[in-house]
């Protein structure tokens, strides 16, 4: 019976056994915090869920730990892999033109995610108590949570940062240090082993190798943590929605219209008017030849894995010439990710409202810069963007407990999330080939009519 359950698990897709969870335990949450509500605090001064909920909050919090255990890792692995396999002296011109586009679009994305985020204000007259009451059953004081977090120092210094020792970044818990550190050492080694010498390529190439098998492990340990998530997903939904009660729904839906309506501006506004722009041609005409990688995208969420089609299409639909595509799409599925952009700025609000976090203009323009240098490690895998909110979160001064409130958050509605965030990464990515090509003369144009 009990192989036959496992059997039907596995087969069920991973996203629907999610949202089934995620359904499951909103319903459970609501029914001990309705419970709770009717019946009162007991003989020992607690109500039903503060009773329970200490016995399911443990199976969430270990998936919240899993996450933040691998997320180093996966994005110093994928930022030298995508870094060293840039062919500097082949490309040139060509290839420092799709870092920039790609970087900008990240901007432009982080800086309408942060606009839309400030205009939905998520969480917004929220009862801060209910959220300290949540944070200290999953291990924070309550008083810590609702204490100011100290304000940034000079945008200066941040920069400053930027370059400290990464392994004293790596024990302080700050990533952006080591953001820049993997970049930089990727391009090091694309440097030398473009330099010659046939030894020393040799070498190089084997630690490049090696990187990228380190990268396919932790890849394949996301994958081991995925199966895990739907257990994850219920434990912490019972645990929001029991304790905080029906309330909770506002927060979900504001960011989840807030994201949605960012990326749906991404696709049918920005990435239109830049094509416009670049290559006066009909952006309309461009968007329905990339429908099918954008729907393959959807399903998926995961960039890597669309990235077959996404070349496909590019040669095929777009005429795009396969020494641009072959380079620019599997570039912009590591380092290209405008959808990450525009969903995390709405998840940084949302923690700034819960824990009455100031966000002055300098704050708001490191939490832009940072999402920008943050999304470069998503790695084009399913769930990335969960990964990079601790990044986000801890950069604001949050503990790590008050970041686990919100990635608990985040859970139960990211796998709906990253469908629509995935569909923009890919959009972004054959956009931006297809108008670097028009631009550089590596497009069919007589052919992609």
């Amino acid at each position: 019976m009990l192989k036959r359950f496992g059997r039907w698990y596995f087969k069920t897709s991973l996203i629907l056994r999610i949202i089934v969870c995620f359904i499951g335990g909103s319903l459970i949450g609501a029914v001990l915090w309705f419970l709770s509500e009717a019946t009162g605090t007991g003989a020992e001064g607690k109500n039903a869920s503060e009773r329970i909920i200490p016995y399911i909050s443990p199976f969430g919090q270990v998936f919240v730990h899993m996450l933040k255990m691998i997320v180093v890792p996966i994005i110093f692995f994928s930022l030298v892999t995508g870094a060293s396999s840039l062919p500097i002296r082949r490309f040139g011109r060509i290839g420092l033109k799709t870092i920039l586009w790609y970087l900008f679009c990240s901007l432009v994305a982080a800086i309408l995610g942060t606009c839309l985020a400030l205009a939905i204000n998520p969480g917004s007259g929220a009862n801060l108590d209910a959220w300290q009451n949540l944070a200290s059953v999953t291990g924070t004081r309550a008083d810590d949570l609702a204490r100011e977090v100290t304000e940034e120092g000079p945008l200066s210094q941040v920069l400053l940062n930027l370059f400290r020792n990464p392994f004293e970044a790596l024990a302080a818990g700050n990533f952006l240090p080591i953001i820049v550190f993997a970049i930089m050492f990727g391009l090091a080694i694309r440097v030398l082993i473009e330099a010659g010498g046939e030894q020393r390529v040799a070498r190089l190439e084997m630690l490049s190798d090696l990187i990228e098998g380190c990268r396919d492990a932790m890849f394949k340990l996301v994958d081991w943590i995925l199966e895990y998530s739907p257990i994850g997903v219920l434990a912490l939904t019972i645990v929001n929605f029991g304790l905080y009660g029906p309330s909770i729904v506002g927060p979900y839906v504001s960011v989840t219209i807030g994201v949605v309506l960012g990326i749906i501006v991404m696709i049918f506004v920005v990435y239109p008017a830049l094509l416009w722009v670049v290559t006066r041609q009909n952006p309309l005409s461009v968007l329905r030849r990339i429908k099918e990688p954008m729907i393959m995208a959807f399903i998926t969420r995961s960039s890597a894995a669309t990235l077959p089609v996404s070349i496909k299409t590019a040669e095929e639909e777009l005429r795009i010439h396969n020494e641009l595509a072959s380079f620019s799409l599997p570039l912009g599925a590591t380092i290209n990710m405008d959808g990450v952009c525009v969903h995390l700025p709405m998840f940084a609000v949302l923690a700034a409202n819960m824990f009455d976090v100031k966000l002055t203009i300098a704050s708001l323009v490191i939490l832009v810069i940072t999402t920008v240098l943050s999304s470069i490690g998503a790695g084009g895998v399913p769930g990335g963007s969960l990964m990079l909110l601790f990044i986000i979160l801890e950069t604001m001064g949050l503990s790590g407990q008050q970041v686990a409130v919100i990635v608990a958050l985040a859970l139960g509605i990211n796998p709906i999330l990253d469908m629509f965030e995935t569909t923009n990464n890919i959009t972004g990515d054959l956009v931006c080939s297809y108008a670097v090509a028009t631009n550089e003369g590596l497009v069919d144009l007589e052919s992609s009519r």
